[in-house]
C-alpha cells in the first residue's frame, strides 16, 4: 500500500530523472502519449493481508481520503474502486493516482515555483532564439533559479552579441548595466553555449566547460577581445640581460614573448644554447639566482598552453620543474606535448621519498589514470600517487624542497 507520504520520493526521483526532458516536450507540446497522463498504483491489498493489518489498511484508506479532502487534490485525481470481500464486506479503496503533467508532479515534491519559472523563462528564450530549443533544458538551473536580475543580464548580454557579433569589444565596454568582468567570467561556459547554438555552430557541452578551451571558444564566438595573455620571465645571464636594456623580470603579452630575441650571449661557443626553465610556481622562479645562459619561465600552472606559441623555445634546452603530485605531471604532460623534448628536475621518487617530513595532502587528484607523454618512470610515479603508495594523496610542494640542495642541482644542469 502506498500512503500520501509515500508519493514524493518516488516522483522526487522520477523528476531529478525527467525533468530536462519535461521541459522541452512539456512547452513544445511533442509529450509522448505513453508518459501521461502518469498513473501510480497505490497496491491494493489482498482481502488476505487486510484481514491480517486492518488498522494499517483503515490508515491507509482514511490518510487518501484525508487527502482528497484537502488542497493537494488539485496535483492529480484519485481514482477509486470497490473491493466485495467475503469477510470485510464491500469496500471503496484508492487504487491509483492519475498526475496529468509535469505541473502535478512540481506541486507534489514542493518545486512548483521552480518549475513554472523555468518554464515561463524557457518560453520566453525559444521564442527569441527558436535554436536554443534543445540546449536550454541542460540549464534547468538556470532557468528555474537565476534571480530576476541575473536572468535579465543574461537575456540582454545574448540580445547584444547577437547584435554585435564582431565587436571587438573587451567585457568591460559591453554597454549593459551590471554587466562586467567578473559576472561574464562566472558564466563564459554557458554564454558561450548559448551563443553557439544561435550561431548555429557545433555545441558540443565538453569544449564549454572545459578550462582549456572555454575561455578561447567564449571570445572568439562572441565577437569579444580576450585581455592579453601576460607570460612573466627572468632572464638569469647577466650578458643576456644586457640586450634589453638591462631588465631581468620581464612580464609582457605572449605575442611580445614570441618576439623577443633570446639567443646565447656572445661571445660564445658554436654549439651554445640557451637554457630554459619552466617553473610551475612564481616564488620558486624567483629564488633562481644568476646563471650563464639561461632564462626562467614561471606561474604558469595549467595555463602552459601559450608556450606552443613561443617559437625561440624550440630552439632552447627545456627543462620543467613542478610539484610532485598528480597536477604536477598532469601539467608537465601538457607542456610536454608542445615541447617533445622536455626534460624534467626535482621531480622523481627519491627526491619525494627524501622529503617525507614537508608532505601534503593534494584534495583533489588529477582524474587521468595515464598520461601519455610522460616518460615510463614518470608515469609510474603518477601512478604511485594515484595508487596512494605512500599515504592518502601525498604531494610534495617544490617551494618545499631544501633550496641550497636544489640550487646545486639546477646549476650542475647547466654546466
Amino acid at each position: 500500500m502506498k500512503f500520501p507520504d509515500d508519493i514524493p520520493e518516488f516522483l522526487k526521483r522520477k523528476f531529478k530523472n525527467k525533468h530536462k526532458e519535461w521541459l522541452k516536450t512539456y512547452v513544445s507540446g511533442s509529450e509522448s502519449a505513453d508518459e501521461w497522463p502518469l498513473e501510480i498504483n497505490l497496491d491494493i491489498p489482498t482481502e488476505k493481508d487486510a484481514l491480517k493489518q486492518p488498522e494499517v489498511v483503515r490508515s491507509w484508506i482514511s490518510a487518501w481520503k484525508s487527502w482528497q479532502g484537502s488542497n493537494q487534490r488539485y496535483a492529480g485525481t484519485l481514482i477509486r474502486s470497490e473491493r466485495r470481500w467475503r469477510s470485510l464486506g464491500t469496500q471503496s479503496v484508492p487504487e491509483k493516482l492519475i498526475l496529468e503533467n509535469p505541473d502535478d508532479i512540481a506541486i507534489w515534491i514542493g518545486e512548483a515555483a521552480r518549475w513554472q519559472r523555468a518554464v515561463e523563462r524557457y518560453k520566453l528564450f525559444i521564442r527569441r532564439w527558436p535554436m536554443l530549443l534543445d540546449i536550454l533544458p541542460k540549464h534547468f538551473n538556470v532557468l528555474a533559479d537565476y534571480n530576476d536580475t541575473d536572468f535579465l543580464n543574461l537575456s540582454e548580454v545574448l540580445s547584444w552579441l547577437c547584435a554585435n557579433q564582431n565587436s571587438n569589444f573587451y567585457i568591460r565596454q559591453i554597454p549593459i548595466a551590471g554587466i562586467g568582468s567578473k559576472w561574464l567570467e562566472l558564466r563564459k561556459g554557458l554564454v558561450a553555449e548559448l551563443i553557439a547554438a544561435i550561431h548555429g555552430e557545433p555545441s558540443d557541452a565538453e569544449r564549454f566547460t572545459a578550462d582549456e578551451h572555454c575561455g578561447r571558444d567564449f571570445y572568439k564566438l562572441c565577437g569579444l577581445r580576450q585581455q592579453p595573455q601576460l607570460i612573466r620571465m627572468r632572464i638569469l645571464d647577466p650578458e643576456l640581460r644586457k640586450k634589453f636594456g638591462g631588465f631581468g623580470d620581464i612580464t609582457a603579452p605572449v605575442e611580445e614573448i614570441a618576439c623577443i630575441d633570446i639567443t646565447p650571449a656572445a661571445p660564445r661557443p658554436a654549439d651554445a644554447k640557451i637554457t630554459t626553465f619552466i617553473i610551475e610556481n612564481i616564488q620558486t622562479g624567483l629564488a633562481f639566482n644568476d646563471l650563464k645562459n639561461s632564462v626562467v619561465i614561471m606561474g604558469l600552472g595549467y595555463g602552459v598552453d601559450v608556450l606552443g606559441r613561443i617559437p625561440w623555445l624550440q630552439n632552447t634546452r627545456c627543462i620543467y620543474w613542478g610539484d610532485i603530485d598528480t597536477h604536477g605531471f598532469a601539467i608537465l604532460n601538457r607542456v610536454r606535448s608542445y615541447l617533445p623534448n622536455l626534460e624534467t628536475v626535482l621531480m622523481d621518487e627519491a627526491i619525494l621519498l627524501s622529503h617525507r617530513e614537508l608532505w601534503v595532502e593534494e584534495k583533489d587528484q588529477h582524474s587521468s589514470a595515464e598520461l601519455q607523454n610522460l616518460t615510463i618512470t614518470e608515469l609510474t610515479l603518477y601512478q604511485s600517487l594515484k595508487n596512494n603508495v605512500w599515504g592518502q594523496h601525498v604531494r610534495l610542494e617544490q617551494e618545499r624542497i631544501c633550496w641550497n640542495n636544489a640550487w646545486n642541482i639546477l646549476e650542475h644542469l647547466n654546466i
